[in-house]
This record gives C-alpha cells, structure tokens and sequence, in this order.
C-alpha cells in the first residue's frame, strides 16, 4: 500500500478527472440527443458522441484553459512577485538555493541545461498549444456540420480563426482560469490550510511570503 500512499494526490486526480469526463460525456450525449430529437434527427451512441466533433471541441476547449493557466502561472512565477503569498518567491530573497543547473545537466550542451532549466513551462506550454490547435480543428468541423445542416456552404479551418465565436469559447474559458489564479494568489496571504504546500504554515505572518 506504500505506492498508493506515496502517489495518492495523483490517482486521487485522475480518478476525478474520469469521473467529471464519464460525467460530461453522458451528460452531452444527453443534451445532443435532446436537440436531434427536437430536429427529427437520429439519437448517437455513446461511441458516436465521444467521436464526435462537437465532444472534442467543448474537451479540448477546457484542457486548453487549464494548460494555459498552468503553463502562465509557471513561467509569471519565476519572473513575477507577490508580497505576502505563499504563491510566490520573496521578493527580498528571490535566489532559491538548488536552483543552479546540476554539472552533468550543462555538461552536455548549453541547451540541454536550458531546456532542463525550463522544461515544466515549457512542456505545459505545449500541452497548451497542443489543445488549442485541436480545440481549433473540432469546433471548425462543429461549425461546418452545423452550417451544412442549414445549407450553408462549409468553410476552410483557417477561416474559422476569425470566427467570433470560436473565440468566446477560449476567452469565456481564460478569464476565469486568470481569475481564479489570481484569487489563490491574494488569499493565501491571509488564510491557511493545514498541511497544504500551497499553503503557509498557521504560524507564518500575512507579510511572509513563500511557502
């Protein structure tokens, strides 16, 4: 049992993350058989709907915004300050020691030892660009199946890039993800949570600032 002791944050994680997605796909396969139903169109099956571009658009849509958050809040951390908060490095002390890059890192070449160096930002970065493309690529092919169900003509994915709506669904997304960071930011200056690392100690003043 010392594996699902040690690694308990993560599987607790993933298994949330199933759950809330066995929960969005019966509930949008719900919702989209409504609305065919509505049309006279013929109910989808689970397989279909999961397959779907409307499905992947609305998945890709949210891993999108979250990678963004993650990949921002990385990357502004290491640049950026916030007296106070147990997000943050002090703005006094910002050197962390162990931040140097081991020996055998730069060793091999100095852009090995950069990209070590940044690798979290990085990775979290791509998984960003990643889920945007495909978010890009399945509500364009959303659109399209909708627009050529009322007889209008389908467009290029590229056109889709200036569709307004295309971008409401990132931006509604962003702008709470930016929020709700910057939220965890301000309040972990005033309140605790036992135990947490994200968290400072109970004991730790409002002006102490790091974990």
């Amino acid at each position: 049992m010392r594996f699902l002791r040690d690694n308990s944050l993560t599987i607790a994680l993933l298994g949330a993350f199933a759950l809330s997605l066995a929960g969005m796909l019966l509930s949008g396969l719900a919702h989209e058989n409504e609305m065919r139903a509505v049309h006279g169109e013929p109910a989808l099956t689970l397989g279909a709907y999961f397959l779907s571009a409307p499905f992947s658009s609305a998945l890709f849509e949210n891993w999108e915004s979250e990678f963004l958050q993650m990949s921002a809040y990385v990357v502004l951390t290491a640049m950026l300050f916030q007296r106070g908060s147990a997000e943050s490095r002090d703005p006094d002390q910002p050197y962390r020691p162990g931040d140097e890059v081991p020996i055998h890192r730069r060793a091999v070449s100095q852009l090995g030892g950069w990209l070590y160096a940044h690798g979290l930002g990085l990775a979290l970065a791509l998984l960003f660009i990643l889920s945007f493309l495909l978010h890009w690529m399945s509500s364009a092919a959303a659109h399209n199946a909708d627009a050529l169900a009322h007889g209008q003509p389908a467009a290029p994915a590229f056109a889709y890039l200036a569709d307004p709506s295309f971008w409401f669904e990132s931006f509604q997304n962003w702008q709470s993800e930016f929020l709700s960071t910057a939220v965890l930011v301000v309040l972990s200056i005033f309140l605790r949570h036992r135990g947490s690392p994200e968290s400072k100690p109970l004991a730790a003043s409002n002006s102490d600032t790091g974990e």
